[in-house]
């Protein structure tokens, strides 16, 4: 069906390129290759064990027939399977969730699945190892092999990686069989809408939200499955673990010029499998600089060894999205015995940079420095990339440029999901992203707040989980598999609330100064040593549609770590999930301050826009009305992050927006959805955010400049213009100014003038920036209403004469050029889509320069879309709509 075609089939067809990769790593970006290292993700089958009476030892014998067994996604969950099998519909669309049966229900054993596999014996050299590694199973398993089991006790723990030795079990004809029996996590928890249902869920060392949340529907096996890789490697007599690599940048330092040297740490585990002692080297090297340390490794040993210090002269820095390059050394550790063999290696990409803290006693809250400069942290918080655990290398890179096109610089994950995996960090580290890192707590399950819909009280629900053993072994076992990226920047100890003592100190004391130590630790993510709370309440929020004046005037938490607005994407979009009978706009009511909500769309957790919508006119159709959310959307979150701008350093250090990606089809804090196709709402934070920036404060009418750069911006020609919406423009000034580094700045004011020239009918306020060769630099254009609220001249504006033309510049890149007469009116808000020439299907995904843009008469603007071939039909068109425009679709010249 068209509404999931599209991702699909980019997700299969990345899918099909993965590479056999371990990621690991530690203050900076570490991709890691072994001696060989294979990923078993194909040919995997699976039954329930209602179905099975054989135990594990007779169905990992090779002769054990499987005949009857169903095709496994692995990689995956049981629902994924099923999915994939036709079992259950697609639970993303419309109601489809309500018709699987629900783990709470069913009882434990209807989602639980035993899973085979057929591998072919690799080849190791004399000594050689082979090792069978799980990067993660939930929630617990038992695991056999060509008739053993391997695990001596069930395996616990969601996020707690597995590795065997099973040189000595591998079958000599080379034809070996896996047989993995997973079990649910204990217990499942009443999905009874509550936050993480009924709480129980957090019980477990694992993710929260599959019982269910404000902004998801309950997943309904809970993600029970091999969820994450499986891999065969093999090493010679000694295997390389844990490698880990931290920097030192001292000084205050700039992107550009000469640099001082840099420290580089370089360290790791070394597993000596053998009943002998091996004598050897370890070697590691980058940018063609090497550091040695010889070792005599005792039998059967896993021994820590670190390297001497390694001075990097003028490196090349490592710098968050906005700030400088985000350079990758590649680098490689091996470890060469003293036949001069190389038994095992592991190639990294390191980022040199260094991460600081330091409290701001003016705003009382904690600022972030990379490399001695001082970041205004601009935010997102993400859940996980796919509610149903289906990750790809693919989609984990789109979503964080999406992040990285937004202007922001740091990603939250949240404490209800995971540490997020490897290739999520690879991506941050290529675009600049820095991560703050959740662990597996959060307020709503573990019993910060009264909540009558909680099975237990608040003081049992403060102790979950009920092994914290196993939560600081696998904190432990995490912190190990991503510390090395550079993007990692701070961990903390749970959303909203602190893990229970006897986990916290231990972790944050003991374990995270021992394994990483490189990083802020923050107890919990509105703590008052990240961000004093003098205000009462929770310590973060608000969430839903706001008057635009209270991101300017209304004073929050000083690092807010959650900050939210809506996100309805528009009508293609909501045609993907909603059935077409269910296409129906909510209803506003003024007198209740209430909307009348379809079932599907209060399904799918819509909340309400209020009255912002009815101001550009009420709405015909759902169409109309998502059309109009778009206007909404974008100004929420470019009058957001201005706002916060506008008083960086005086009463803010940093904010991050609740929420920016969205793993299910939900009907809120979205930037773009779930099949990756961006709304409004990312183009106006890509504005907002910019790291040089003029904007209008609609509350005092002071026009005032960021600069988000480490550089004075010196002789910019700030140009104000007011344009009524016959498209005629009243130049109001034009003055030189300069904008200091890392500073907001107010330059004149406007409101009297402004409020004259819009009182009748809106008017339009184009403030623009020009450098000394008069190249516009930036350029923001506000629509602003009338004396009452209203926009009501958009509603009167005459149509578009704007020109449109489309090229190919390149392999999967088009230049669109929007070109508008003089005497027209402003060609206003268009919407450039990439699309099948054949449906008219948008092309997903796109990166698109910008979008919904606005053209001034007399003007021109350009926009690059950016897009795989390899997921596109043959022929594709340029499709552009706007609010004073009907769509168009344009054939690309080559």
């Amino acid at each position: 069906m068209q509404r999931i075609t599209t991702y699909t089939s980019f997700l299969k067809n990345n899918l099909l390129k993965k590479t056999a990769v371990l990621l690991l790593s530690s203050g900076f970006g570490l991709l890691a290759h072994a001696q060989t290292k294979v990923e078993l993700n194909a040919g995997w089958k699976c039954a329930s064990i209602s179905d099975i009476k054989a135990n594990g030892e007779t169905i990992s014998s090779p002769a054990y027939s499987l005949s009857n067994w169903q095709p496994a996604v692995v990689p995956g969950t049981v629902l994924t399977t099923l999915l994939a099998n036709h079992k259950v519909p697609d639970p993303f669309y419309g109601m489809n969730n309500q018709r699987i049966k629900d783990i709470y229900f069913t009882g434990r054993d209807y989602y639980t699945y035993w899973f085979v596999d057929d591998f072919k014996s690799p080849q190791a050299g004399n000594d050689g190892q082979v090792y069978l590694n799980f990067r993660g199973v939930n929630y617990s398993c038992n695991i056999y092999l060509n008739g053993h089991k391997l695990n001596a006790q069930t395996h616990q723990g969601m996020f707690l990686r597995q590795s065997y030795n099973i040189t000595s079990l591998l079958n000599k004809n080379g034809n070996n069989r896996l047989a993995v029996i997973v079990y649910p996590p204990d217990p499942v928890g009443n999905p009874n809408g509550g936050q993480g249902g009924d709480g129980r869920i957090a019980k477990n060392v694992g993710i929260q939200y599959t019982a269910g949340w404000d902004w998801i529907q309950p997943m309904r096996d809970r993600n029970t499955g091999i969820w994450d890789k499986v891999t065969i490697e093999t090493t010679g007599s000694v295997n390389i673990l844990n490698p880990h690599v931290v920097t030192q940048v001292p000084g205050v330092r700039k992107p550009e010029g000469q640099q001082q040297p840099a420290v580089i740490k370089a360290s790791a585990e070394l597993q000596n499998a053998l009943n002998k002692s091996v004598s050897g080297t370890l070697v590691f090297t980058i940018n063609g600089t090497k550091v040695t340390q010889k070792v005599v490794l005792q039998p059967k040993s896993t021994t820590q060894v670190n390297l001497a210090d390694l001075m990097l002269k003028n490196p090349k820095l490592w710098w968050p999205n906005g700030y400088g390059e985000h350079y990758l050394y590649p680098a490689q550790m091996q470890f060469i015995t003293a036949a001069n063999q190389v038994s095992d290696q592991e190639k990294l990409n390191v980022g040199v940079r260094e991460i600081q803290t330091s409290w701001n006693s003016w705003t009382r809250s904690r600022q972030i420095a990379v490399n001695g400069q001082k970041v205004f942290i601009k935010g997102g918080n993400w859940i996980i990339s796919d509610a149903m655990l289906r990750f790809s290398d693919a989609r984990y890179d789109a979503e964080v440029r999406f992040h990285r096109d937004m202007n922001l610089n740091l990603i939250r994950i949240w404490g209800g999901a995971l540490v997020e995996r490897p290739e999520f960090y690879n991506a941050c580290d290529k675009d600049g992203m820095l991560v703050f890192q959740d662990f597996w707590i959060s307020g709503d399950a573990n019993g910060r707040w009264v909540d009558p819909l909680k099975a237990e009280d608040q003081w049992t629900r403060r102790k979950y989980p009920d092994n914290h053993q196993l939560f600081l072994q696998s904190a432990a076992d995490q912190i190990k598999l991503v510390r090395n990226h550079p993007s990692l920047a701070m961990w903390c100890g749970g959303n909203e609330i602190t893990p229970p003592e006897d986990i916290l100190l231990p972790l944050r004391d003991s374990i995270m100064p021992k394994l990483d130590g490189t990083r802020w630790f923050v107890d919990f993510s509105n703590s008052d040593e990240m961000s004093l709370n003098t205000l009462g309440g929770n310590g973060d929020g608000p969430y839903g549609i706001q008057q635009l004046s209270t991101f300017w005037e209304t004073r929050t938490f000083p690092f807010n770590s959650e900050i939210g607005s809506v996100g309805v994407g528009d009508y293609e979009s909501l045609k993907r999930f909603i059935p077409e009978q269910n296409l129906v706009a909510p209803q506003y009511s003024v007198s209740s301050k209430k909307s009348q909500v379809d079932s599907v769309w209060d399904y799918h957790k819509y909340i309400g826009y209020d009255g912002a919508i009815e101001t550009y006119g009420k709405p015909k159709n759902a169409e109309d009305f998502a059309n109009k959310a778009q206007l909404v959307n974008y100004d929420q979150y470019r009058a957001l992050m201005e706002g916060f701008s506008s008083h960086m350093w005086d009463w803010y250090t940093g904010v991050m927006i609740w929420k920016t990606q969205n793993p299910w089809t939900a009907l809120r804090g979205q930037m773009y959805d779930y099949y990756l196709d961006p709304n409004a709402c990312l183009y106006g934070l890509h504005s907002g955010s910019e790291p040089l920036h003029a904007m209008y404060n609609p509350v005092s009418g002071m026009v005032s400049i960021v600069n988000n750069t480490f550089s004075t911006r010196r002789d910019l020609m700030l140009v104000v213009k007011a344009v009524n919406m016959k498209g005629k423009d009243s130049l109001l000034t034009q003055v030189f100014v300069e904008a200091q580094p890392s500073s907001s700045k107010a330059y004149l004011p406007i409101k009297t003038t402004i409020d004259q020239l819009s009182k009748n009918e809106g008017t339009f306020l184009s403030l623009q920036l020009l450098d000394i060769n008069k190249n516009i630099v930036n350029d923001n254009l506000y629509w602003l209403p009338d004396a009452e609220g209203n926009y009501s001249g958009l509603k009167r504006m005459d149509a578009s004469q704007v020109k449109v033309q489309s090229k190919r510049i390149s392999k999967g890149k088009v230049e669109v050029t929007l070109t508008n007469p003089g005497k027209a009116p402003v060609a206003f808000f268009n919407r450039i889509s990439l699309v099948d020439a054949a449906t008219h299907k948008r092309v997903l995904p796109v990166f698109y320069s910008d979008n919904y843009i606005s053209v001034l008469p007399g003007a021109q603007k350009k926009v690059v879309l950016d897009y795989n071939p390899g997921n596109a039909a043959q022929k594709v068109l340029v499709a552009v709509s706007g609010w004073n425009m009907q769509e168009q679709f344009l054939e690309i010249t080559e």
